[in-house]
Formats: C-alpha cells, sequence, structure tokens
C-alpha cells in the first residue's frame, strides 16, 4: 500500500516536469511576434451558441435511490437548457438484457450520440463498442466500461478521492489521537467504485497513523444502512468516528445510532444529499460532514455529448479537444462551507 506522501511527491515531481516543459516552449517560442501558438478550438460563446440539432441516446439504471433519481433528473435538465438537442431517453433498468437492448435501439436508430451510466460497465462494453464502431460517440458516465474502446469520453466522481477526503477529515478531528476507534459502512463490497473507497479511506487514514477499525457493507437503501448500523453499534461499544460512505443508506445509519442511543463519536456521510447537509447545517446529530460524489455526471455527460455530435471543443481549454477522461471533484461540506453546496444537493 503506498502512502499519500508517496503519491504527493510523485505528483510534485510530475508537475515540476510539465512546469520545464512549459518553460522550454515558451522560450522556443519568443521572437514569433505574429505567431499562432495554439488553435483553441471553439470557444465558450460559440459553443453557446445553437447548432445543428443533434439526437442524444440516453440510458442509465432505474432511480431506486435518491442520487440515481438525480442523475436522471440532470440529464433531463441538461437536454433542456439546450435548443439543439433531442434527447431520446430509454426506461431505466437494472437488467442488464434490457439495457444492452436499449442501446441496440439507439443505434439501429443513428442517434448521434450516447450518454450511458451502465447497470454494469462490463456487461454493456460490448454493445458500447458496438455504438462507436458505428459512428456514434459514447460518453460513459459513472461506472466504466472495460474497454478503453467502448466510449469516447469517460465522466466520473472520485471514489477514491471521497475515500482520501473521508479519510483525511477524520485525521484532522482526531488531532493526532492514534488510539481511536474509526469505523467504516462501506456500500455493496462487490463494487469496483466501493473497493477504490474504501481504499482512499485506508490509505488516507494511514497517512496519519490510524487504521480502518471495525468495517460493515450494506447496499446503498435506508433498510440496508440501518441493518448494517446495528450491526456495527451492537459489535463495538466504543467508537471515535464512522464513515457512512453513502447519504441515501445514511437515514437507515441515523436511525440506527438514534435508536442505541449513541452520541460519543462523530460521522461523515458520502455523495451529498440535501437531508445530510440540512443536518449538517443544523448540528444536531452525529453527522458533521458528506463528500461530494456529483449527481450531475450524467448532465455533464450531456453537455459534452453535445459539443462531440457538434464537432466543438472543451472552449476553456487550450488543447482544441473534448477530454477523453474527466474525474469530478470530492469535496468535504461541513456546516461552515454547506451553503456553497446544498443548492447541488440530491432528494433521499
Amino acid at each position: 500500500m503506498h502512502s499519500l506522501r508517496t503519491a504527493r511527491s510523485r505528483a510534485l515531481l510530475f508537475g515540476g516536469a510539465a512546469l520545464a516543459v512549459v518553460a522550454l516552449l515558451a522560450g522556443c517560442t519568443q521572437g514569433a511576434e505574429e505567431a499562432d501558438v495554439v488553435d483553441q478550438g471553439t470557444t465558450s460563446e460559440e459553443n453557446a451558441e445553437e447548432g445543428d440539432t443533434v439526437t442524444i441516446g440516453f440510458s442509465g439504471p432505474a432511480a431506486d435511490h435518491g442520487w440515481l433519481g438525480a442523475i436522471n433528473s440532470g440529464a433531463l435538465a441538461a437536454a433542456e437548457s439546450f435548443p439543439d438537442v433531442d434527447l431520446q431517453v430509454a426506461e431505466g433498468t437494472n437488467d442488464v438484457t434490457a439495457q444492452i437492448a436499449a442501446v441496440e435501439t439507439f443505434i439501429n436508430d443513428g442517434v448521434d450520440a450516447i450518454v450511458l451510466l451502465p447497470s454494469d460497465g462490463a456487461a454493456l462494453t460490448e454493445v458500447a463498442i458496438k455504438a462507436m464502431e458505428a459512428g456514434i460517440p459514447v460518453v460513459n458516465v459513472d461506472r466504466e466500461f472495460s474497454s478503453p474502446f467502448a466510449a469516447r469520453t469517460t465522466v466520473l466522481g472520485d471514489n477514491y478521492g471521497m475515500g482520501v477526503s473521508a479519510g483525511t477529515y477524520i485525521c484532522e478531528q482526531l488531532d493526532g489521537n492514534t488510539d481511536a476507534v474509526v469505523a467504516e459502512i462501506a456500500g455493496i463490497d462487490s463494487l469496483p467504485l466501493t473497493q477504490d473507497r474504501s481504499q482512499g479511506f485506508a490509505d488516507a487514514l494511514e497517512d496519519c497513523g490510524l487504521e480502518v477499525g471495525p468495517r460493515v457493507a450494506a447496499d446503498f437503501t435506508v433498510q440496508g444502512g440501518e441493518s448494517a448500523a446495528s450491526q456495527l453499534l451492537s459489535a463495538n461499544p466504543q467508537i471515535d468516528a464512522i464513515w457512512n460512505h453513502d447519504d441515501d443508506q445514511g437515514i437507515g445509519v441515523l436511525a440506527a445510532i438514534d435508536s442505541a442511543g449513541r452520541d460519543e463519536f462523530f460521522m461523515i456521510g458520502g455523495a451529498g444529499s440535501r437531508n445530510a447537509m440540512e443536518a449538517i447545517e443544523a448540528d444536531d446529530t452525529v453527522l458533521k460532514a458528506t463528500v461530494i460524489y456529483p449527481s450531475t455526471q450524467a448532465a455533464d455527460g450531456i453537455a459534452l455529448a453535445r459539443l462531440i455530435a457538434q464537432g466543438k471543443t472543451a472552449g476553456d481549454l487550450i488543447t482544441p479537444s473534448v477530454p477523453n477522461r474527466v474525474v469530478l471533484d470530492a469535496p468535504v461540506v461541513t456546516k461552515d462551507n454547506v451553503s456553497e453546496f446544498i443548492d447541488l444537493a440530491f432528494e433521499s
């Protein structure tokens, strides 16, 4: 397991090398008084202008909890904000076969782009490759395909970064208490996103001399959260801090904590639901913070699919293209900054 200090050192070395390259390039261009150094592609103003209408197919899992509901509504809202986007929406499903059929329908209909949040990234990879080979750019959202040839662009939340953010917050709050008992309530353990979150959490705790103590896994539902938290609390009479991966299941976690009458610890959540932020703002429960996992990913996917289908570029970048991988930030929301985030929160 690599420590965060090693990762930071490598980042600094890379950053230094990058600065050196920039300096060299700058030196090479001095004296070329009228030369255009870069072609910036389309500007932000040009991107905002109405272009040729493009048809985008969107498919995601069933909205069986608040975060996925916000993903779907965000995609719809993004499409409605562009007068030149015709959004074709497949019915949300957790059935892999049904979602494959939906993508095949998009291919047969000849849509201009597809935005796909797969119920299972590996299982949807083959049909996504089929779309790409048919000349239809695919924007992969949240759950990655198992091949780099399955998507033109991938938009992700930072699962590993969520764990790092949660662990760093707990380290700061415990302030050198290396004997503290730190518990973890994960999501679905079989998912790579849960594994990434847990790895980031463990790495961040290790960096300040802590380790993950008691750990249970739930399933991103209220019922699962309550059951897992009850199990955790009954088995551990003393806990100093808890990270709960998901604010939807956090409703059940808080119910179990209240039922057990426990308040000797503090908790940090994950994802960024409105009810979690309201509890943080009120400061009347053990929940003191949450880590954002953006529910705007599909909305970003729609915006990028539009640019790609219209042959435009990311206007605020110098490189004239749309990035093939976008990883969004995982900031910590506390009572001090909750007002900056609550308007983007989703309803559990």
